[in-house]
């Protein structure tokens, strides 16, 4: 039994997980195109992949798995499904990195400083700039 006066508090969230297809592709993107580093302390797992720290305490996993979506349509504008969104302090500069990699994007509907895009997957990630004192 549980004490009355005791809450469970949600502290964190630690980490996004995307499903790719072919690992090496995606790391192309992740570390190329957005400069993630992979984290050397993930496991070894019965399948690949890779873990990015993305702040403090937060990442970004990546698994080498079968899709069980992979025939499901998407919509077109990253905003309208399913995403993690990313803090930068420098859209511009993103900017220039996604298109020098051909990478397509949409800039936020709602006005705000932010685009989305998706990885090689079709995993939809929003951009917000933020101040880095925030």
């Amino acid at each position: 039994m549980q004490d009355a006066t005791r809450f469970m508090h949600i502290t964190h969230l630690l980490h996004a997980t995307f499903l790719v297809e072919d690992l090496n592709r995606a790391r192309i993107f992740y570390e190329n195109v957005l400069g993630l580093v992979p984290d050397s302390m993930r496991p070894e797992m019965s399948f690949p992949g890779v873990w990015y720290n993305v702040g403090i305490h937060q990442q970004i996993h990546l698994m080498q798995l079968p899709n069980p979506e992979a025939n499901l349509q998407r919509p077109a504008h990253g905003g309208r499904d399913r995403h993690i969104a990313l803090s930068v302090n420098d859209l511009d500069t993103l900017i220039q990195k996604l298109d020098s990699a051909t990478v397509s994007y949409t800039v936020s509907m709602s006005g705000r400083p932010a685009l989305f895009c998706r990885d090689p997957d079709d995993n939809a990630l929003e951009f917000i700039e933020y101040p880095t004192s925030l």
